[in-house]
């Protein structure tokens, strides 16, 4: 079983479509968040397409979602998707995950309600920063972005036999790989 991670798309369609390319196994797809809009911070993406990338998502039924900061109504509106929700938790293979953002609280309180909902990994989005490391019981992870990496390459991640990996796009290979 697999369960994919992407995060921070910002209405990359080419970097999106090669993130859920890598996933196509994946039963279930976690976005963290910013999905459409590259936000007033960023540069825009070189292949900036929010409409086209609106139309690819709203067909897929095997991707949740959460709210992130770059979020907006009019985004699940076109999506035709729940983006209503700040956090979520997903069970998946046995595991709790707590998916969030992460753009209104610090990672020591992400972790602390990872525990409060008894899940084994929070995964967060917002810093465009790949991360993958257990601090105090709880795995991290932060997927990067399928887009607009702020630390030198796209990435994203997935959970599969007990293991979670995050994988660079630009070099098509496993950065780091952790047991959960």
């Amino acid at each position: 079983m697999k369960l994919g991670f992407i995060s921070d798309s910002h209405g990359g369609f080419e970097d999106t479509v090669e993130a859920l390319e890598g996933l196509k196994d994946a039963e279930q797809i976690c976005h963290i968040g910013d999905v459409l809009y590259h936000g007033p911070r960023n540069h825009l993406p070189k292949n900036y397409n929010p409409k086209e990338l609106a139309n690819l998502l709203k067909s897929r039924k095997d991707i949740v979602y959460v709210r992130g900061n770059c979020d907006a109504d009019v985004d699940e509106m076109v999506l035709a998707q729940d983006l209503s929700l700040k956090s979520r938790v997903i069970q998946f293979d046995g595991h709790r995950f707590y998916l969030v953002h992460g753009y209104e609280e610090t990672e020591e309180e992400r972790i602390q309600q990872a525990k409060e909902h008894d899940c084994q990994v929070v995964v967060s989005g917002h810093t465009h920063v790949k991360v993958l490391e257990k601090k105090d019981g709880v795995i991290v992870l932060n997927p990067g972005s399928t887009t607009i990496p702020k630390d030198g390459s796209r990435s994203y991640a997935y959970y599969q036999n007990g293991e979670i990996i995050l994988f660079d796009l630009d070099q098509g290979k496993v950065i780091k790989t952790i047991v959960l």
